[in-house]
């Protein structure tokens, strides 16, 4: 599988507002794509693996704000929304259909929740900071670099 190309570059990082929040078209397009992303997983007869990956993308993404200590855990449920994830994720590759469990939904729609708040707030040099993390951190776990306490990475 080809690498991807990383969202933001390093000169992004270094460019960005330091006390700004990223640009409102930028934020706008990430809460929309996750939040049908979500409704999908909820409603959709066939859910996509992009749909997966933008909620998944979000999950990583508070991970990784909750790490940097930027942010803490409000909601209480990122664990529990990562492990939604996975799971929902390995009945897709086991041919189950990609869906959430009734406290996987709500887990996951408490992130976003907390992710959007968040991305209105916090410094855009920090949110691309923190993509460049996870992206990195994504790539580790890939090439079999994880970390003991990583939850299995599905790649859908």
């Amino acid at each position: 599988m080809k690498t991807p190309r990383p969202t933001y570059s390093l000169m992004d990082e270094m460019m960005a507002s330091s006390s700004e929040p990223i640009r409102k078209d930028l934020r706008v397009h990430q809460l929309t794509c996750m939040w049908q992303g979500l409704a999908a997983i909820e409603t959709s007869p066939a859910p996509t693996n992009d749909h997966w990956r933008v909620c998944s993308d979000a999950v990583n993404l508070m991970e990784s704000l909750v790490e940097m200590n930027v942010i803490e855990d409000r909601s209480g449920l990122l664990l529990d929304a990562v492990t939604a994830l996975a799971m929902a994720g390995k009945r897709a590759t086991a041919g189950k259909g990609l869906r959430l469990d009734a406290p996987g939904i709500r887990a996951v729609r408490a992130v976003l929740e907390d992710y959007a708040a968040v991305v209105e707030a916090v410094p855009a040099r920090t949110i691309i900071r923190c993509h460049r993390r996870t992206e990195k951190r994504i790539r580790e776990i890939l090439a079999g670099r994880g970390r003991a306490t990583d939850v299995e990475v599905i790649n859908l």
